[in-house]
């Protein structure tokens, strides 16, 4: 199970903070366990300008730069580092320069999108070609946004965001295959490509150019353990004295969390709990039925060829923006979220009324009390009078859409769920997570809260040799190395 020692740093990119964790795999065999240490912490927060929602990325990097040089202070023997982030956001460059500012994906520029790519390719077809989901906000929305702009005509390279820092670290222009497949222009076949071991999955570049977009700027595809080089001269005087190599981890921040899921046997469905929740089952190839397209799920690539096959539900993004609102109205006083779920677990659950979380309407920034009220008055339900009891109502109406995504994935993939572990920061909160086996009828596995920092930890130890074994053993050394908790569904709750 392990090799030679070492330690490695997962550059984890959330949208609204982001940090570096150092992870390190002691022992050996069935005493091996991997442990994390948490360097660096840093704010991630959109800026709005005359033409829209930006991400701030040059900021990122050089907190990512600086969390570097914080890791490799702490372990003076890493060896590797590795970027993962959310999905389908990116930046269009000519000449190795950035064009502008990226977009973030809340951005409302999509809109008028939509109906010009559907114009011109159906969105069954495109279901029948990339298998995802429609989001407005998909990359290949975004880039129509960009060719109707005239951009796409200046751009001479598109990078993903942490192929984007990868870049600025090494100089590698790259699509790492996971995140490649978020954007819709990776065909169903090529997302699994590692996995058939066929060196001829690329790009769908007939849809590109169906949709104006030039192939010209589609980088390489590499897979997650994908060796993409050193540190560049530049790079090395922000991160310091180190030989670490970069690796192409599962770049897209689910596809990380999904390997730290702690299950080696079939049977179970995933809720990667964060700002977003991807509530789904791990397949062996994409499910492309029309029923699919229909109920709203999604095919995207996995580490080591697997497919993850989900519906993306609103997430934590209800809670936390609500809070920011009630932070607002307090004058800058940030309400204390434990003392919130403490007084929301107190609310009865025949006074809580329900909304549907998977509403586009709360999909934007802004006053989402306000904005769920107003669905609740719409729909002739009552509206909650206290905040514990508005905590309340987006929990059991997280866990219920929740619910209702792994029921249908097992459907419709024919694959039985007799458990179901959340991961990620929503594991954390027991509320949600009983309300969650409550709704579903089944056990709630909760934990590893790191889930995406273990998941980049382990792929990269794993390419550089420090961990051996497929998949399925490197989630062994996860339950190994994780503290667990279980919940059971009540009869009444």
């Amino acid at each position: 199970m392990t090799g030679r020692s070492g330690a490695v740093a997962a550059v984890d990119l959330g949208a609204t903070s982001g940090r570096v964790v150092v992870g390190r795999v002691d022992g050996a065999g069935s005493s091996a366990r991997v442990h994390l240490d948490e360097v660096a912490r840093f704010e991630n927060r959109p800026v709005r300008t005359l033409d829209g929602l930006h991400w701030s990325v040059l900021e990122l990097y050089r907190d990512a730069v600086e969390g570097l040089a914080a890791a490799t202070r702490a372990a003076p023997d890493l060896a590797g580092i590795g970027i993962d982030s959310w999905a389908v956001d990116y930046a269009l460059l000519r000449g190795g320069r950035l064009l502008s500012t990226p977009y973030a994906y809340r951005d409302e520029r999509t809109a008028a999108a939509v109906p010009r790519v559907h114009a011109r390719v159906a969105a069954d077809e495109l279901y029948a070609r990339n298998g995802l989901q429609h989001l407005d906000f998909t990359t290949l929305f975004q880039l129509d946004a960009d060719r109707e702009a005239g951009v796409l005509d200046l751009a001479d390279r598109l990078l993903l965001l942490p192929d984007l820092l990868a870049h600025w670290l090494t100089g590698a222009e790259v699509a790492e295959r996971t995140n490649a497949s978020t954007t819709g222009l990776l065909g169903v076949a090529a997302t699994s490509a590692a996995a058939a071991g066929s060196g001829a999955a690329d790009w769908d570049r007939d849809l590109a150019v169906r949709l104006g977009i030039p192939p010209r700027i589609l980088p390489p595809l590499v897979d997650a353990g994908t060796e993409l080089g050193a540190l560049t001269a530049t790079a090395a005087r922000g991160v310091g004295d180190t030989s670490a190599r970069v690796i192409a981890v599962g770049s897209h921040d689910t596809a990380s969390a999904i390997v730290a899921v702690p299950a080696t046997e079939p049977g179970f469905a995933y809720i990667s709990s964060g700002t977003w929740s991807l509530v789904g089952v791990e397949t062996e190839r994409a499910v492309v039925t029309e029923e699919a397209r229909r109920a709203g799920f999604t095919n995207e690539g996995g580490v080591d060829g697997r497919t993850r096959f989900l519906h993306n539900v609103m997430g934590l993004w209800l809670l936390t923006e609500s809070i920011r609102e009630w932070e607002r109205e307090d004058g800058g006083v940030r309400p204390e979220l434990g003392a919130l779920l403490a007084a929301a677990a107190e609310v009865p659950a025949v006074s809580v009324a329900e909304f549907d979380a998977d509403d586009p309407a709360f999909t934007a920034p802004g006053d989402m009390p306000a904005r769920i009220a107003a669905w609740l008055t719409a729909h002739d339900r009552p509206v909650p009078a206290t905040r514990p009891e508005l905590v309340r109502a987006i929990l059991a109406s997280l866990a219920t859409a929740s619910a209702r995504a792994v029921h249908e994935a097992a459907r419709l993939s024919g694959q039985p769920v007799r458990v179901v572990h959340i991961v990620g920061g929503g594991s954390r909160n027991a509320l949600l997570c009983q309300l969650t086996a409550d709704a579903t009828g089944l056990p709630v596995v909760a934990g590893p809260a790191e889930a995406t920092a273990l998941g980049n930890v382990l792929v990269q130890a794993r390419a550089l040799g420090l961990v051996r074994g497929d998949l399925e053993a490197l989630r062994a050394l996860v339950i190994a190395s994780s503290e667990l908790t279980t919940y059971r569904p009540r009869t009444t709750h």
